[in-house]
């Protein structure tokens, strides 16, 4: 092989990187049985390899990375993170809702859901409104607007932020039933996840403050856990907005598991309960004394 003259430089990299390699695999690579088994394959590219259950440990390190890492080359320097349920209807879908209800208690159903439709809007406000207020600190984005990427509530936080022109993140989970992307998150930040932990996680990193809407199994797991860290002091105090008093005081006694001694009656002051966001984003500016009001 000649010696080219930049293989003579003092250069900051000696050894090739993954993508040249792979490119010379695949240049070099003969058409013979042994190239043609996947034990050939470089470990990085085989797909089957890395989806063995030893390789559990790597995929948490993967999707702990990639999100990390692209939203820090986006220059999301930090988030305001919408939880609520994926059942709510959107405002236009509320009436269809009710309507296609074949029973008297799937109407009943419906009926509540379709009177949530509010907090779509009050979602999709919010959103609008951080959107267009945020400051930008050390070339760095804050209060992105971040979902978990799905309809509903989730849909309208997301269409708040593009109706401000700004963009917006989403963190869809695989899920067994048929998920993907509402259309209003931005494609380069839209991200899937494997694990909910991880999910989980990533929600909360970047979280500056969080709203809460109502929601189910989810919502409800998603808010405790953000309390649990708050209350234990893993993490440090967050805006914490509840939106839907009457919902939540009905799926959860807060005043009773502080009667009974099982959290303390200050815990109570780790949330805000709130129902416009006009309200949310007022208790946002005043802790963090931001001048956009």
């Amino acid at each position: 092989m000649s010696e080219r003259q930049d293989d003579r430089e003092l250069t900051d990299r000696k050894f090739y990187k993954a993508q040249q390699e792979a490119a010379f695999s695949e240049a070099v690579a003969k058409q013979t049985p042994q190239t043609q088994h996947p034990a050939y394959r470089l470990a990085f590219q085989d797909t089957e390899f890395l989806l063995r259950e030893e390789l559990r440990p790597v995929r948490f390190q993967l999707e702990l990375l990639k999100p990390e890492m692209l939203l820090e080359e986006a220059g999301v320097g930090s988030t305001l993170v919408f939880y609520g349920s994926a059942r709510i209807p959107m405002p236009d879908q509320a009436e269809a809702l009710v309507a296609a209800a074949r029973t008297d208690e799937e109407r009943a159903v419906a009926e509540k859901l379709a009177a949530k439709t509010k907090y779509c809007e009050e979602a999709r406000k919010l959103a609008r409104i951080a959107s267009e207020c945020a400051p930008v600190q050390e070339g760095k984005r804050q209060f992105v607007v971040c979902s978990g990427g799905g309809p509903s509530i989730m849909e309208a936080a997301n269409k708040g932020a593009s109706e401000a022109g700004a963009e917006s993140i989403g963190l869809n989970i695989v899920l067994p039933h048929e998920q993907a992307p509402n259309p209003y998150v931005s494609p380069y930040l839209s991200f899937q996840f494997h694990y909910f932990a991880l999910r989980k996680m990533h929600f909360l990193i970047r979280a500056r403050a969080v709203a809460v809407f109502p929601g189910g199994f989810g919502t409800l797991d998603e808010f405790l856990e953000l309390l649990t860290l708050i209350q234990t002091g893993k993490m440090k105090p967050i805006p914490v907005l509840l939106f839907g008093k009457e919902f939540w005081s009905r799926i959860v006694n807060f005043e009773a598991m502080a009667d009974e001694g099982t959290i303390n009656h200050s815990d109570l002051d780790l949330f805000r309960w709130c129902e416009t966001a006009e309200e949310a984003w007022d208790h946002i500016t005043r802790f963090y004394d931001l001048p956009c009001d």
